[in-house]
This record gives C-alpha cells, sequence and structure tokens, in this order.
C-alpha cells in the first residue's frame, strides 16, 4: 500500500471514529435527561459524562480506540432509560397523530369576517 493509500485509510478510520463518539456522547447526553429529574442534577451527571470522554481524548492508537468505543456503547445500552421521555407530538409521544386530517369528501371552510349580504 502506498504512503498516501495509508495515510487515506488513517484518516477514513479517524473520521469514522470521531462520528461514533460523537453520536455515543450525543445519545449518552439525552439519555441522562431521562433519569434526572432537576435540571441542576443534570448538570452534575453532564458534566461528570463529559470528564468520562474528556478522559480518553488524547488516545493515538487505533484499535484502542475502537475497543473504547466499544466498551462506551456497551455501558450505554447497558445503562439506558427502560422508558424514555418522547416529546408528546413526536412520534411515539401521547399526542402523535392525535388529529387525523378529515376524510375526503369533508371540506372545511372556514369564513370568518365574511358577512352575507342579507339583502
Amino acid at each position: 500500500m502506498s504512503a498516501a493509500g495509508a495515510a487515506a485509510a488513517y484518516l477514513g478510520r479517524r473520521a469514522a471514529q470521531k462520528e461514533r463518539v460523537r453520536l455515543l456522547y450525543r445519545r449518552a447526553l439525552k439519555d441522562t435527561l431521562n433519569w434526572t429529574v432537576n435540571r441542576h442534577h443534570f448538570y452534575k451527571h453532564a458534566s461528570d459524562l463529559r470528564e468520562k470522554f474528556e478522559a480518553n481524548k488524547h488516545a493515538e492508537d487505533l484499535d484502542t480506540i475502537d475497543r473504547l468505543i466499544q466498551v462506551g456503547e456497551a455501558n450505554y445500552e447497558k445503562l439506558r432509560h427502560p422508558d424514555p421521555y418522547i416529546v408528546p407530538w413526536a412520534p411515539g409521544g401521547s399526542k402523535f397523530c392525535r388529529n387525523p386530517p378529515p376524510p375526503a369528501g369533508i371540506e372545511i371552510v372556514y369564513n370568518y369576517g365574511i358577512e352575507e349580504d342579507l339583502n
């Protein structure tokens, strides 16, 4: 493999690892909101989570980074909230599609402010 090919492979793998770490951090941070009742508790847990990610920030070996990501993803899956909060109007929420569109053939006409000629 040429030097350019090796460099491209290295950079491609590093970019994939960075994306996996970013997604893992984002998912874990959002899941922290499911476990904490109050915002001031959330800030403490979010700070602790950030410290865990920052502790391995300077790892350079690609295999070590892959192993750390796998351990982090396994821990996330193990500690995930069993009943996460879902915004009510989002898919899976309690208000999602509560008011479906009217059936075909029914027309709703809004004539606000239009007065009929009584003469």
